[in-house]
């Protein structure tokens, strides 16, 4: 079941006009919420992000933060899994062809669909994941999560076509950004490494709850401009995101990271995570004000 424009209905019958402007231009934004034991993880967070993204790109927020809820849990309860991703996904209307905003303003297509969360399997967490590197290409917004993922897409399909699971993105051949569809951390003499939250990356929530876990349990770590040449000396390389959670990168252009395995931070990191999960993720979050 899916949610569309005020309506909940089998993803069969869902429809949009071919002048929907997320059609046209890709005019819109989007938002992935983790949903563990029927319960949204860290809504609150998610949807200021996807307020901060509606903001860049000067779209009304359709939804109050109160009806946001209500609609997420309904489609929660709608979809048989106990543990979710949701995909929300926001355009600025259907209207004629044209660059500049519809005047008057149309009203938003508001979509919604339900899938499985599937955690990576054993084997892959036991293995690590390749990556590839490469010149990150993508425009100066990368703060707003976008619909119009092109870049993106032809980024991770380079590591699809190595062999990998991930590109590595480095700006100007001097700092590295992020993954194509992750982030990315970096470890070097036992300390944990990672990128500012800035316009070139997307602030990602499981990134957040890394850094507040080795926060939380005295792992030495950093926020910083990370130079590519500490990427590709690094002793590990680890990758987050709500649905690969935290991963080991092993390969990276066909060479050994560190031993070529998954290494003592990634371990120690990814048993944090899966207890955090347990204890926090699984448990009610508190209600933002005025939603009680």
């Amino acid at each position: 079941m899916i949610y569309l424009n005020g309506q909940y209905m089998p993803i069969e019958k869902a429809k949009i006009s071919v002048l929907d402007r997320g059609f046209i231009f890709g005019d819109g934004v989007y938002e992935v919420i983790p949903v563990y034991s029927r319960r949204a993880f860290r809504l609150e967070s998610h949807l200021q992000r996807l307020q901060h993204s509606l903001d860049g790109i000067r779209l009304p927020n359709p939804h109050s933060g109160a009806a946001w809820t209500a609609i997420i849990n309904e489609l929660i309860a709608r979809n048989a899994p106990q543990d979710q991703y949701l995909y929300l996904h926001i355009t600025r209307g259907v209207a004629k062809r044209d660059h500049a905003f519809p005047n008057p303003p149309v009203k938003p297509t508001v979509f919604m669909m339900s899938n499985p969360l599937l955690t990576p399997p054993a084997a892959l967490l036991a293995s690590g994941v390749g990556a590839v590197s490469a010149e990150d290409n993508r425009w100066l917004r990368c703060d707003i999560k976008a619909i119009a993922l092109l870049p993106n897409v032809l980024l991770r399909q380079m590591a699809i076509d190595a062999g990998c699971a991930e590109t590595i993105l480095i700006r100007e051949n001097e700092f590295m950004t992020e993954g194509a569809a992750s982030n990315i951390f970096v470890v070097k003499n036992g300390k944990l490494l990672a990128p500012p939250k800035d316009n070139l990356m997307l602030p990602g929530i499981t990134y957040d709850v890394v850094l507040e876990i080795a926060a939380a349990s005295h792992i030495p770590h950093e926020v910083r401009r990370i130079a590519a040449v500490e990427v590709f000396a690094a002793d590990e390389l680890l990758l987050t995101s709500s649905t690969k959670e935290v991963l080991a990168i092993t390969t990276l252009d066909g060479k050994p990271v560190g031993t070529g395995k998954p290494g003592p931070m990634f371990a120690r990191l990814h048993k944090l995570y899966q207890d955090f999960k347990r204890d926090v993720m699984r448990q009610p979050s508190p209600l933002p004000p005025g939603e009680g």
